[in-house]
């Protein structure tokens, strides 16, 4: 990625957060919310693929009650 490119990136997100975050935190903690909301967003989009996969299998343990929990 070409340092032009990741710089209007990187303004294009902390311009959100100027305009979605403000008055509702402090500016000095923004990346408290923006980084971990990016990294979410990130693993979204590389898990998309399988999204449905996944799906199908949470419906196939929920249909023979098998629990996640070990307790």
């Amino acid at each position: 990625m070409e340092n032009g490119q990741l710089t209007w990136i990187t303004n294009f997100i902390w311009g959100i957060a100027d305009d979605v975050l403000r008055d509702l935190y402090v500016r000095g903690k923004y990346r408290d919310v923006i980084l971990p909301m990016t990294v979410i967003r990130r693993l979204d989009a590389v898990l998309e693929p399988t999204k449905q996969a996944v799906l199908d299998m949470r419906a196939f343990f929920n249909a023979e009650k098998v629990r996640s929990d070990k307790g």
